[in-house]
């Protein structure tokens, strides 16, 4: 019979995370994940099976958080263009803040989509729940009449969609008054 568990796997995850976020999937080390969580070595791989599925864990984690951050901002008050262009600039304040490690999704779709499937799987429905908020908002506007009701909701929405991506690579590179005119320049689809 194992010992019993003294940690919560809740709090590992999110450590863990945090450490693939920074430094992606194939420069995190098992070692960087034990000093991360605070877990032996040996805990978490029975704890998670391998350093994969606490990677899927993580996925899944950030997933979920992310899709109630773009859903809770998205639905505040103000016209649908007032509400992207808050949501678009929130996105890249935050990240100049925070290391400027851009998205952890996006991060993993250039990191491994190209040759693991599994990964490329996650990373599409993740984006598809992402761009159906999206949608959802452009169509609110139409109804609300701050958008035009002949706009094509679909080309919008993976236009910002791929807005979104390339701010969240780009981040790493440009300045927030670059970053900003590109997002006011792709808000006049709107």
């Amino acid at each position: 019979m194992g010992r019993p568990r003294t940690f919560d796997d809740n709090e590992v995850i999110d450590r863990a995370m945090e450490t693939f976020w920074t430094h992606g999937y194939a420069e995190t080390s098992p070692s960087m994940l034990v000093e991360a969580t605070g877990v032996a070595k040996g805990s978490l791989y029975n704890a998670f099976g391998s350093k994969r599925a606490l990677f899927d864990r993580a996925l899944a984690r950030y997933d979920r958080m992310g899709a109630e951050s773009v859903e809770r901002l998205l639905s505040g008050p103000g016209t649908t263009h007032e509400v992207f262009r808050a949501f678009l600039r929130g996105l890249v304040d935050a990240d100049l803040a925070n290391e400027r490690r851009g998205c952890l999704n996006v991060n993993t779709t250039v990191e491994l989509a190209h040759h693991d499937p599994a990964i490329a799987r996650a990373m599409l429905r993740a984006q598809e729940r992402t761009l159906g908020v999206i949608a959802a908002r452009i169509d609110r506007g139409r109804r609300d009449g701050d958008v035009d009701p002949d706009l094509d909701v679909q080309a919008t929405t993976d236009l910002l969609g791929a807005v979104i991506s390339g701010l969240r690579v780009l981040i790493r590179i440009h300045d927030a008054t670059r970053l900003h005119r590109v997002i006011d320049a792709a808000l006049t689809c709107l």
